[in-house]
């Protein structure tokens, strides 16, 4: 009988082996494109959120999509690497991306900025793995709201995040409550962007000038 045969086990093993790895291949490659739809999902999503007046909370993935492809322009020469929202030909606010290191993962948002390069509209984060209940807090509104309507300064820290309970002035924060690194980490992430656009905005305004 051929299960007598001496490569009989092999072959066997080898088709087993085959088939399960086909499944596992083909489950791996339908799951990366659903992680990869659902990552730029979060992302446009954070992008309407920071820009004034483009995001609402009913909106389907279908819709939430569509808005952000006719509503926000990519980043262009002019831009410094920020997405924009028009109106009439002229830019209303920017949609900065921000990334860096956290305490345990990698950080990635976008801060809003007005027409005006100084004033805040938003932060958003779409991509973080900070501890929950301290260092995710970062993602909660009870944080985020804190930027709307702050100004970015010109010495100094564009942005500055307070330990709880310090007086603010027009360009800080406070952080998390007991999440003193993660806290750190976002205010330089923040501040990295904000000097890197502002940079490259100047710059590119002076030359087409």
């Amino acid at each position: 009988m051929i299960r007598k045969k001496s490569w009989f086990p092999v072959l066997y093993m080898f088709c087993v082996t085959a088939f399960f790895s086909s499944i596992v291949i083909g489950f791996t490659r339908f799951t990366n494109e659903r992680v990869e739809a659902n990552q730029m999902l979060a992302f446009e999503k954070a992008v309407l959120t920071v820009l004034p007046g483009l995001y609402e909370d009913k909106l389907s993935r279908m819709e939430l999509h569509r808005k952000f492809t006719e509503s926000v322009d990519e980043p262009d020469a002019f831009s410094g690497g920020a997405y924009t929202l028009k109106q009439g030909g002229k830019i209303i606010a920017y949609a900065l991306p921000i990334s860096g290191r956290g305490f345990w993962a990698p950080i990635r948002g976008l801060i809003g900025i007005k027409a005006d390069g100084r004033t805040i509209t938003g932060i958003a984060f779409y991509e973080q793995n900070e501890t929950p209940g301290l260092g995710a807090e970062i993602a909660k509104d009870s944080f985020r709201n804190q930027f709307r309507g702050k100004e970015i300064s010109d010495s100094g820290k564009p942005i500055n995040i307070r330990r709880p309970g310090s007086i603010l002035s027009k360009s800080d924060v406070h952080a998390v409550t007991g999440a003193t690194q993660t806290s750190n980490r976002v205010e330089n992430i923040i501040n990295t962007a904000l000097k890197k656009w502002r940079t490259e905005v100047t710059k590119n305004t002076e030359t087409a000038e």
